[in-house]
């Protein structure tokens, strides 16, 4: 099969590993203390220095120009990244294809045990920070500068974090998987899952003719540093 792609085309990269070796919890706003449900609706704490955005994203393409068999081909990790910004309706539909809603009762792109969905994902791009929202399509801005210096330097300088147009960090709350599986079996199941996503943002970018490259070495204690609250902050499980 001929590869649709060209390098020349490629304009992303992903963040997708490492943090979800650590749980999510802010200590503004208690959200491991929320549910699922909760998280999604809540309203931002705001601070003296930071007001709550929240951007609709536009629908999701539900059937688009490229199979899953060409995506699946097409499919490679790509390190070198024109400067030109993404589009909304190309953030959302990487996004969706991370964890957006695709039934009436809430169930997902990606398979969660229990349906817990202990998945968290932020957006990084030049324009700031942000937490997509499932429940809605849309995403909140947490900061208003550039977080991709800052992943940077916490991903060995790797060039890619810093020159991409957009970085997706998936990160996890342990805890609501774990309050029905226990604590013992819960990695397994969020780590699962976590590939199950990032499968899904890989082959989304193929369909839309962008590039992406999984990133799993870098230092979370330096992620946990660079956000002050009321921005992620983690801890390790």
């Amino acid at each position: 099969m001929e590869n649709t792609m060209t390098v020349n085309k490629v304009k992303l990269t992903l963040l997708t590993s490492a943090l979800i070796l650590i749980t999510l919890v802010n200590a503004c706003t208690g959200w491991e203390q929320l549910t699922n449900r909760e998280v999604d609706d809540r309203e931002m704490v705001q601070d003296n220095d930071y007001s709550a955005q929240i951007i609709s994203l536009p629908d999701p393409v539900l059937q688009g120009s490229m199979t899953l068999e060409e995506t699946l081909v097409n499919r490679r990790s790509v390190r070198q990244f024109k400067d030109t910004l993404l589009s909304e309706v190309q953030i959302g539909q990487l996004l969706w294809a991370a964890q957006g809603i695709t039934y009436p009762t809430g169930l997902r792109t990606a398979p969660s045990a229990g349906a817990l969905y202990p998945l968290e994902i932020y957006a990084a791009t030049p324009e700031g920070l942000f937490h997509y929202k499932p429940q809605t399509h849309s995403m909140e801005r947490l900061l208003d500068q550039d977080p991709r210096p800052d992943l940077y330097q916490a991903a060995l300088r790797q060039n890619s974090v810093l020159e991409a147009p957009l970085v997706i960090v998936i990160n996890a709350v342990f805890e609501r998987t774990a309050q029905r599986y226990g604590e013992a079996r819960t990695p397994q199941y969020v780590y699962l899952e976590a590939g199950h996503t990032a499968q899904n943002i890989h082959l989304q970018a193929v369909a839309l003719e962008l590039g992406s490259v999984p990133i799993g070495a870098f230092y979370e204690d330096q992620i946990v540093e660079a956000y002050p609250c009321p921005l992620m902050r983690s801890r390790s499980t």
